[in-house]
């Protein structure tokens, strides 16, 4: 539930509750107003009413004046009837001569007595007072007076609730909107907008919560960029001296031994090792920097460019790397981000796929998003691992027991997944191996 909507709940109860407390009274001042008041108002006109229609009860004009001048004295529907219960007059402008003999307080007064009470009428849909007295002349009863008034309970509580619940709207929205506020600039520091501040307004607690997360973004984008400083600069000052040890390698394979050549090819090999962890490690500190303006990259034509590069190390062990896939396939990214990707998915795929087997390289498009995958056919993964993988320096269970590997390849995959608004996945193949897939929005 929001605080708005819990706010308004609050505001709503307490609002009942005051209601109830005035409704109360008011409904007891009603009561005896119609007992004391009411009651006794509409007795007394009726009586006056009916002293009036005695010996008037043959002159209907006059009949239909004295009804029309109580009605609107006691605002109230005022009616004489003759002795057969034969409409004579109606403050309302009913034609006489309906019958009103069956109505109960209608016949009490034709008998002589006096008849008060209430009932709903359905034809006006209104809960009535209603009082009728005989009319006696010389004695004798002539006819019946009744008058009826409308007693519904006035809608002030109704009209109150309604008043209470808009006030309550809006000062709920006022002090949940600095909340709000709120929500959506962390929503904005969380894509990346590092610019993005909170309004500093509404309550002093709202205010001391914007002012520390002010502060606490200010601080996360120092550090941020420190971050970016020092990748920068150690990537500058760490592939320098690696290079320059390349190169003095080469030279000395140039002019050396069998013996010595072996041990300066293995020394190469884990020198290019040490140079893809810092490229590696280099990606990962990049991770939540913006990744600038996409361009549309053919994934097929990515992935014709892997394969060259991977073409040798496959035929070392007389791997196939094949392209399966057909058409064409368009992703939003870059082509340097989709490079690194397959990089990582293939030599995966090529060292943990045995001997003369076949690793394959897919990819299409549907439902505004773009796919490449690298399929193997190595030993699959392990119940869990479909997400344990991604995480860094994580090793699965088929490489737990080799050396050589970082446990970064996927999890630089997925680095570079997020920064395209993409997502990676792997799982088992039914036929055996796995698939390693890169998911992007179309471009």
């Amino acid at each position: 539930m929001s605080l708005r909507l819990r706010l308004l709940v609050a505001f709503a109860y307490v609002a009942l509750l005051i209601l109830v407390a005035l409704e109360v009274p008011l409904a007891l001042n009603l009561s005896r107003r119609i007992d004391a008041e009411v009651k006794d108002d509409a007795a007394s006109q009726a009586f006056v009413v009916a002293a009036g229609a005695s010996g008037r009860m043959r002159d209907g004009q006059e009949l239909r004046k004295l009804a029309r001048n109580a009605g609107a004295q006691l605002g109230a529907r005022v009616i004489v009837v003759g002795k057969t219960g034969l409409l004579k007059a109606d403050s309302a402008g009913t034609a006489s001569g309906t019958s009103y003999r069956s109505r109960p307080e209608i016949k009490i007064a034709l008998d002589g007595r006096r008849a008060q009470g209430e009932r709903h009428s359905a034809t006006l849909g209104q809960d009535l007072l209603y009082t009728a007295v005989p009319v006696t002349n010389q004695g004798r009863v002539v006819g019946a007076v009744r008058v009826t008034q409308d007693v519904s309970a006035v809608a002030i509580g109704g009209f109150a609730l309604l008043i209470g619940l808009a006030i309550a709207w809006f000062l709920a929205s006022s002090l949940s909107r600095p909340l709000r506020d709120l929500a959506q600039t962390a929503h904005r520091v969380e894509e990346g907008d590092l610019e993005a501040r909170a309004a500093v307004s509404g309550p002093k607690e709202s205010r001391e919560v914007a002012l520390a997360f002010n502060d606490m973004t200010e601080r996360l984008e120092r550090v941020l960029a420190a971050q970016r400083e020092f990748v920068a600069n150690a990537s500058h000052q760490l592939r320098t001296p690696l290079t320059g040890l390349r190169l003095r390698l080469e030279a000395a394979r140039a002019g050396a031994t069998p013996d010595i050549d072996a041990d300066l090819a293995a020394a190469e090999t884990e020198l290019e090792r040490l140079s893809r962890l810092l490229t590696g490690m280099l990606t990962l500190a990049r991770e939540g920097g913006e990744a600038g303006p996409g361009r549309p990259v053919s994934l097929p034509d990515a992935a014709r460019r892997a394969q060259e590069r991977w073409q040798p190390r496959a035929e070392t062990r007389d791997q196939q790397l094949v392209l399966a896939g057909n058409g064409d396939a368009v992703a939003e990214a870059s082509d340097e981000d989709i490079a690194i990707v397959l990089d990582n998915l293939i030599e995966n795929a090529l060292h943990y796929s045995p001997d003369a087997s076949t690793v394959m390289v897919d990819w299409g498009q549907a439902d505004g998003a773009a796919w490449i995958a690298v399929l193997d056919e190595g030993p699959g993964l392990a119940t869990g691992e479909e997400t344990a993988l991604f995480e860094r320096f994580a090793r699965g269970s088929a490489g737990r027991d080799e050396a050589g590997g970082t446990g970064l390849g996927l999890a630089i995959v997925q680095t570079l997944a997020n920064r395209w608004r993409g997502r990676a996945s792997i799982e088992n193949r039914a036929e055996g191996g796995m698939r390693a897939e890169l998911r992007l929005p179309r471009g």
